[in-house]
């Protein structure tokens, strides 16, 4: 049986809501985000249906608070979820909880870079999260599906490892909320979420 691994993002935050950069600091979700998180959670339990398979998140509250709503859709036990700190987002230094607006403001050209995030006055470097998710991936369990919950950044860098991605092709990945990836046999799928809107 080939190992299938799922790369999620937590679902939408108070800080994406306002624009505002999070990194290491942390903000909830909002409504809309844990709509998110049990849409991909729904979506995500059709896949994995009659394989063993483990689920990891990074140990940041808005993806633990993801991961839970997951579990619970999946029908996983709550208590076997393994947080771990290799799975965290950037630090983004001086610039988290500024919000881009203000950071555009002070400078014009920051968005035509893809990787505009790290250019923040004492971010985490790229080579150290990849460092960190390298030592993450050479611990898996190779007889297991792995359902990993982690963040925008991180999450593309992890893709980036499992398929062998340069540099340039990494930062032009996107960063959904409402959908998750497949990567199996060196392949990747994009597996789009429907959230169902509350009525009023």
């Amino acid at each position: 049986m080939t190992r299938k691994i799922f790369v999620i993002r937590h679902g939408e935050t108070l800080f994406n809501s306002e624009q505002k950069l999070q990194g290491h600091c942390n903000s909830p979700l909002t409504n809309k985000g844990e709509s998110q998180a049990l849409a991909v959670g729904t979506t995500l339990k059709e896949y994995l249906s009659d394989r063993s398979y483990h689920v990891y998140c990074s140990s940041l509250g808005r993806a633990v608070q993801t991961a839970q709503i997951i579990c619970d859709a999946i029908g996983y036990d709550q208590s076997a979820l393994t947080q771990d700190d290799r799975l965290k987002e950037f630090s983004l230094g001086e610039w988290e909880q500024q919000t881009i607006p203000s950071l555009i403001e002070e400078n014009p050209a920051l968005l035509e870079r893809r990787d505009w995030y790290i250019q923040a006055p004492g971010c985490e470097a790229y080579e150290s999260v990849k460092g960190r998710l390298l030592s993450w991936i050479s611990e898996l369990p190779e007889e297991q599906d792995i359902v990993v919950i982690s963040h925008g950044l991180t999450g593309i860098v992890l893709r980036g490892i499992l398929l062998d991605l340069s540099y340039q092709e990494v930062w032009a990945q996107d960063l959904p909320q409402d959908a998750f990836f497949l990567i199996q046999n060196g392949g990747i799928t994009r597996i789009d979420c429907m959230t169902v809107e509350a009525v009023a």
